[in-house]
C-alpha cells in the first residue's frame, strides 16, 4: 500500500482533482481484497491532463496496455480524445479513467465521494454505493465477488455497533 500512497500523495502535490474508484476504494470502505493497482477517474480535459502529465512525468510513467510499453507522451495534444489511460509507473500501477461505466464522468461522480484520510494521504474515495453502481456495470466475475462483500460491508454498518 506504500506505494498506493506515493501515487496519491504526487497526485494531491500537483493540485489533480481525482476520487480513488477501484479495489482501493473498498479497501478504504473495510473490504479484505487486495489490489495491485491504483484506480482513480478524473478529467482527461486540458489544462487538468498537463497538470497530470507533470505529475507523473518523473516517474517513468509507460502505457502498460501496449506490448512495447510505450513511455506516456509528455504533449497533452497527443493524448486528446482519450478516455482512459492504463499505466505502470515507478511507484506501481495506476488505471486513470475518465470516466466510469455505470456512473459516468468525474464532473458526475465527484459529489458521489466521501473524503478520507488513508496513510496520511487526503483522497477522495468513491462512495460504497456507488462502487456497488459501479462494480455491477462492469459485470466481471470479481466485480460480482466484490459487489458480495460491499453489499455485506453495508448491511453491517446500517445495523450499526
Amino acid at each position: 500500500m506504500a506505494w498506493t500512497l506515493e501515487l496519491l500523495k504526487r497526485l494531491n502535490d500537483f493540485g489533480i482533482e481525482y476520487a480513488i474508484v477501484g479495489g482501493v476504494a473498498g479497501v478504504a470502505h473495510g473490504s479484505a481484497r487486495s489490489t495491485n493497482d491504483v484506480d482513480i477517474c478524473t478529467s482527461l480535459d486540458e489544462p487538468h491532463l498537463s497538470k497530470l502529465l507533470l505529475a507523473l512525468k518523473n516517474i517513468n510513467p509507460k502505457l502498460r496496455m501496449r506490448p512495447d510499453r510505450m513511455r506516456l507522451p509528455d504533449d497533452p495534444a497527443r493524448l486528446q480524445g482519450v478516455r482512459n489511460l492504463y499505466l505502470i509507473t515507478d511507484l506501481g500501477q495506476i488505471d486513470i479513467r475518465g470516466e466510469l461505466p455505470g456512473v459516468g464522468s468525474f464532473d458526475d461522480l465527484k459529489n458521489r465521494t466521501i473524503e478520507l484520510d488513508l496513510g496520511g494521504v487526503n483522497c477522495r474515495v468513491l462512495d460504497l454505493d456507488t462502487l456497488i453502481v459501479a462494480k455491477r456495470a462492469a459485470g466481471r466475475r470479481k466485480d460480482l465477488v466484490d459487489i458480495a462483500e460491499y453489499e455485506a460491508i453495508r448491511q453491517r454498518r446500517s445495523a450499526g455497533p
